[in-house]
């Protein structure tokens, strides 16, 4: 999950303060991150005794750094400052998951919220209502319990699922833009919005033939 790289314009007192905060208050993050990391290793483990099969591809987590949170806290504008990010910002820690399936995605996100110490404090389906980009991910805000030295904390932590096929477009589509500087050609964009309706036929394409395989494997085994 990149971030952005420091810039000069960057640096200043509060800007400074707001760092030597950040490395004092990341443990809890941190933490964070790590419970929930460990609930999804656990449940795909989990469904593979029980299905024989995993769920989730693989794992990515990061904690945001401090120039990408200044540049959040500015666009939004809200103060520069520690405590103004961990009020405002909810994904300081955030995890994506890469699911083999499209049904995957929305099955492991039952499994984790149905926790009894997994508070959903938000969700947004780009799966079902992609963004005007193109883009598809399924985002909720947990909040997750962390007992540190002081007691229990809940601190929210960001999860993003989505198909490997969603991955590969959300990656390089990021990584187009990126090198553009956000001056995208309207032909270009409009060809990136085709090529994500493909990843999506493609998805529906490839669920289906594990749907079928699956059914053929069942029926072959009672």
């Amino acid at each position: 999950m990149p971030e952005k790289p420091i810039t000069p314009a960057l640096f200043s007192p509060d800007v400074q303060a707001m760092v030597d905060e950040f490395f004092i208050l990341q443990s809890r993050y941190t933490a964070a991150m790590r419970e929930v990391q460990t609930k999804l290793e656990i449940l795909d483990d989990d469904f593979h005794a029980c299905h024989r099969r995993n769920p989730i591809h693989h794992i990515e987590s990061r904690i945001k750094t401090i120039p990408s949170m200044i540049e959040k806290l500015r666009r939004k504008n809200h103060a520069v400052s520690m405590s103004s990010a961990v009020e405002n910002l909810a994904d300081i820690a955030g995890i994506r998951v890469i699911c083999s399936y499209l049904e995957d995605v929305y099955t492991v996100a039952r499994l984790l919220t149905s926790q009894d110490d997994v508070r959903v404090l938000h969700v947004r389906d780009y799966i079902r209502q992609p963004k005007a980009n193109g883009y598809r991910s399924l985002h909720l805000i947990l909040e997750i319990p962390v007992f540190l030295q002081q007691g229990r904390i809940n601190v929210p932590v960001e999860v993003q699922l989505r198909t490997i096929a969603m991955d590969f477009w959300a990656s390089l589509e990021h990584s187009m833009r990126y090198k553009a500087q956000g001056d995208v050609p309207e032909d270009v964009t409009r060809e990136l919005m085709e090529t994500s309706q493909a990843v999506a036929a493609l998805d529906r394409r490839m669920q289906n033939l594990h749907d079928r395989i699956d059914s053929i494997r069942t029926n072959t085994s009672e």
